[in-house]
């Protein structure tokens, strides 16, 4: 899990209160997504940013991008990448946030809670109870 700390509790939040709020959501699009939102609170980039650099990668989502992540590589969507784990998150955080997938999150919703990674409402509330998580590690 990602390493606990004020400024990604805050994008965390930002981020669930955005997609909740019908903040341009859309999963299929590499900045108006899960990750894509994450990323514009953690970073000075737009959705459009955010997407351009993820097409000029390649195609995939967050998780197919997240995985051929070559910290060397020069490419925007890599150094956007970098940043996000400057930010305490791992290669890992962001696919299982992409899939809506981290199974400490999952745990505290509860394993009867059925999670679609492409419903707002259910973005909005694993960001948030991550948020939280990660709140209650800093105590």
């Amino acid at each position: 899990m990602a390493i606990a700390n004020p400024k990604l509790i805050e994008a965390l939040r930002k981020s669930a209160s955005d997609i909740e709020q019908g903040t341009n959501y859309e999963w299929g699009h590499m900045g108006g997504c899960n990750c894509g939102h994450l990323a514009q609170n953690l970073t000075q980039l737009s959705r459009a940013q955010i997407h351009e650099y993820a097409m000029r990668k390649g195609t995939g989502d967050w998780s197919e991008q997240v995985e051929v992540y070559c910290e060397d590589s020069g490419m925007d969507m890599d150094l956007l990448i970098a940043e996000l784990m400057q930010h305490g998150l791992s290669q890992k955080d962001l696919i299982n946030l992409e899939k809506l997938g981290d199974e400490k999150v999952r745990q505290k919703l509860g394993p009867e809670r059925d999670l679609k990674k492409n419903k707002a409402t259910d973005a909005g509330e694993y960001l948030r109870t991550w948020a939280q998580i990660l709140e209650e590690e800093l105590v």
